[in-house]
């Protein structure tokens, strides 16, 4: 799962330590953003010895004021986490990150040096505002349960590598000769992709671990990259979109010179199960067992790509497809064009996209027509909007859900006629409720992947090449020169 988008950005603050804020109040910091979820194993990376960029560490630190009114009880739950259990979907991803599976990263190319004082008060503004990035991940040996403990103050750390040791990192890829066309960002992207610091320990220890890590790496040509590296149970797309909206917001400065500053604070949300509309859930168990079978021999049937190395050290790693300016003004008519386009037909983008996908997929084996293969789309859907209560794009957290259907192929699909069979496949599972009634069930066949990884090709535990994820646009207004998404041809 991946993306790419340009941001440009208007700092507030001084920029590299000076603290002259006019004469930087036009400084303009490029921002490059990827960030994927990791979708395979892999191995353990190696790192060197962590350096400091400007030769300090920077620890989220925050006071804890008593009021002398105030009892003891409630001093006491001002200093103690807060706990609760992780939900069923929760612990399906707890289960699956420490095979290295649902690690999601956020990386930021800048132009220009990073204001660390400035973005270590926005994140921190961020934890406070969403407690759940202020959380550890606790597993009990006894219960075999997840839960997460909420601090009231940031205890974030932001690790930093300096010139020389972003070389190092990089010299292990540049060993490789498919490796050597790739920039240095993309490089330190999959770098952070494949550092897993969710392995289980010892079944004796009493490990917690944090679920919000952020690394500063320097790169030639005095740039730099910020990584943002997140447990995917507590980080869905959704959330990881209005992650970095929230930072560039907070590093950011309207009209009026003001930055933006975070409304209120949220409380730690429980689990998507526990949103569920009363009703929407419910299947017989004679069903679950029927739907179980069905999930299970369909997906033996599902046709692969296979893999070219299978000896190689197992990594995540991003595929990326660039589509130029031409190719994209022609996807757009596909929405627009009111006469041969998706609105005319009945059916949205995401139908088109997965056709395309299909037939591109089957196309690449060279099979002779009438050769029937089976394909699974997995269609995934944010369902703050349709819990009870509804959440916002403000409720950080995992709050997606999957609806799967298999499509058979035999070569030379038209692609409007197959992209009507994916779209109405998918209306159909939705309008019974398939995201929610089939939500254990999933969650139960992934974790039984993840137990027995022979389930799937090559023992890979890959499901998908091609994810997509169409994003709206922020309700809230922001600066044009504060906010820039580039153009097409880079994203």
């Amino acid at each position: 799962m991946k993306g790419e988008v340009e941001v440009i950005t208007k700092l507030s603050r001084p920029i590299a330590g000076t603290r002259d804020p006019d004469k930087n109040s036009s400084n303009i910091s490029k921002w490059k953003l990827c960030w994927a979820e990791s979708i395979s194993p892999h191995s353990q990376s190696k790192f060197s010895t962590p350096r400091n960029i400007c030769n300090s560490s920077y620890i989220a630190d925050m006071e804890t004021v008593q009021e002398p009114s105030v009892s003891q009880e409630e001093i006491r739950g001002r200093i103690e986490p807060k706990s609760r259990r992780a939900g069923g979907t929760e612990s399906s991803w707890c289960k699956a990150v420490p095979g290295g599976t649902g690690i999601t990263v956020l990386a930021l190319l800048l132009s220009k040096p990073l204001d660390f004082p400035v973005f270590q008060t926005a994140l921190h503004k961020i934890q406070n505002a969403h407690p759940i990035l202020n959380s550890k991940l606790h597993y009990d040996h006894a219960t075999n349960s997840w839960s997460y403990n909420t601090f009231p103050s940031p205890q974030l750390q932001i690790q930093s590598f300096d010139l020389s040791s972003t070389s190092e990192i990089l010299q292990g890829f540049l060993n490789d000769p498919n490796q050597t066309s790739i920039s240095p960002f993309h490089l330190i992207l999959e770098h952070e992709m494949n550092r897993n610091s969710w392995i289980r320990p010892d079944p004796s220890s009493n490990t917690d671990w944090e679920l919000f890590f952020v690394t500063v790496y320097a790169l030639p040509g005095d740039k730099y990259t910020v990584t943002l590296r997140l447990h995917t149970s507590v980080c869905d797309r959704m959330t990881a979109v209005s992650l970095l909206r929230k930072l560039v917001e907070l590093m950011s400065v309207d009209e009026q010179g003001m930055q933006w500053e975070i409304e209120k604070r949220m409380e730690v949300n429980l689990g998507i199960e526990d949103y569920v509309p009363s009703g929407k859930g419910n299947k017989p168990i004679w069903a679950r067992g029927v739907d179980m079978l069905g999930y299970s021999l369909n997906s033996f049937r599902l046709s692969n790509l296979n893999f070219l190395d299978t000896d190689s050290p197992r990594s995540s790693r991003v595929v990326r497809l660039q589509i130029n300016p031409e190719d994209t003004q022609k996807i757009l008519a596909i929405i627009v064009n009111k006469n041969q386009g998706c609105e005319s037909r009945g059916i949205k983008l995401c139908g088109v996209l997965a056709a395309a996908g299909l037939i591109a997929a089957h196309t690449s084996k060279g099979f002779p027509d009438d050769h029937w293969e089976k394909y699974a789309v997995v269609t995934l859907i944010d369902c703050r909007s349709i819990l009870d209560p509804v959440l916002t794009s403000n409720h950080l957290g995992f709050y997606h859900s999957a609806i799967l259907n298999t499509h058979d192929l035999k070569g030379g699909e038209e692609l409007w006629e197959l992209a009507k069979r994916a779209y109405t496949s998918f209306v159909n599972a939705k309008r019974n409720n398939k995201h929610f009634t089939d939500m254990a069930d999933v969650n139960f066949l992934m974790c039984k992947a993840i137990d027995n990884p022979g389930l799937t090709p090559s023992s890979s535990l890959r499901t998908s090449l091609i994810s997509i994820q169409i994003v709206g646009q922020p309700k809230r207004r922001i600066n044009p020169e504060a906010f820039r998404i580039q153009k097409a041809g880079h994203s």
